[in-house]
């Protein structure tokens, strides 16, 4: 992902209220990031609990979607929709995300299950073990991330409502 500023991610929200927009709290050590190491930047919004936020390139331009936390949280253990990753170290939570415009202004949604707390770019590069990497781990490494690249642009497409 190319690195962006404070006022492009602002800018980016294609589902939020301007007065929202201007209330995101960025995440903590924002400035350290590893830009080349992340495929979206997602984090939870340390003031509110309930929220949390990614941004997404689609036709590399960010995409930035302001997410709500699932009241009920699923009693068994889910796959994490982007990642899917079957050795989770972390938890996954049941986020919905107002659509962009005037299906969003009505009320619409579209929920999925992610990493509680967006882990899902170190998740897919965590080198495989021998049983599933076998003698090319690197390729099945370089697939998974292929993989959360196309499962991130078809959420950020459901959101702005553009075909994929």
């Amino acid at each position: 992902m190319r690195a962006l500023t404070e006022s492009q991610i602002r800018k980016s929200f294609v589902n939020a209220s301007l007065r929202e927009r201007n209330s995101v709290t960025l995440p903590p050590g924002f400035a350290e990031l590893d830009w080349a190491e992340i495929d979206f930047l997602g984090w939870r919004d340390p003031k509110l609990a309930m929220v949390g936020y990614m941004v997404i390139p689609v036709d590399d331009a960010p995409s930035g979607i302001m997410l709500r936390l699932g009241g009920r949280q699923p009693r068994t253990r889910p796959q994490c929709s982007f990642c899917q990753d079957v050795q989770l170290p972390n938890d996954v939570a049941f986020y919905s995300a107002r659509l962009a415009g005037p299906a969003g202004r009505k009320g619409n949604t579209v929920g999925t299950l992610v990493c509680a707390n967006f882990e899902c770019s170190a998740n897919v590069r965590v080198r495989p073990s021998s049983i599933f990497g076998g003698d090319h781990p690197e390729a099945i490494r370089d697939q998974r991330i292929e993989t959360l690249q196309t499962h991130l642009d078809g959420f950020a497409r459901r959101v702005l409502g553009t075909p994929s």
